[in-house]
């Protein structure tokens, strides 16, 4: 799937950064969207998340490193302030309520509420496959 360039604002998850690095169908969508997008932002929790990710994987360091790397280079690395500790928790609480309402199994972590909240202080859209997210007016699911 091509997509057009769109001036759209993107705030990269877990998720979308490892199906990406996995190359699958999905992987070229998030692909196709970072090509396209005018701004590329990535919550520095996500760095965190991918790493432990593929560290319990096994994956080597000198490789868990480059797909750090390639991350930082690709978008902005967003960090948590003030501002944005305040917005993660109180969009905790409205990721809890949704997912009750959704009758999802696990509930949101702390850091699918500080990625959404960085996409809603920068205005941009999630891009995702995460349950939590799946249906919010900030999602670009990639999902199913």
């Amino acid at each position: 799937m091509k997509i057009e360039s769109s001036g759209l604002s993107l705030v990269v998850d877990t998720y979308a950064w490892i199906e990406y690095f996995r190359g699958t169908r999905k992987g070229e969508v998030v692909k196709n969207y970072l090509l396209s997008s005018s701004s590329i932002y990535t919550p520095s929790i996500v760095l965190a998340e991918v790493a432990r990710k593929y560290i319990r994987e096994g994956i080597p360091g000198d490789v868990v490193k480059e797909r750090l790397r390639a991350i930082t280079s690709i978008s902005a690395i967003v960090h948590i302030d003030a501002e944005l500790a305040l917005k993660a928790g109180e969009t905790y609480l409205e990721l809890l309520e949704y997912s009750k309402k959704q009758q999802l199994k696990q509930k949101p972590s702390l850091n699918d509420a500080i990625v959404l909240a960085t996409a809603r202080k920068l205005g941009a859209k999630v891009i995702t496959g995460d349950q939590h997210f799946r249906n919010l007016r900030e999602t670009i699911w990639i999902g199913d």
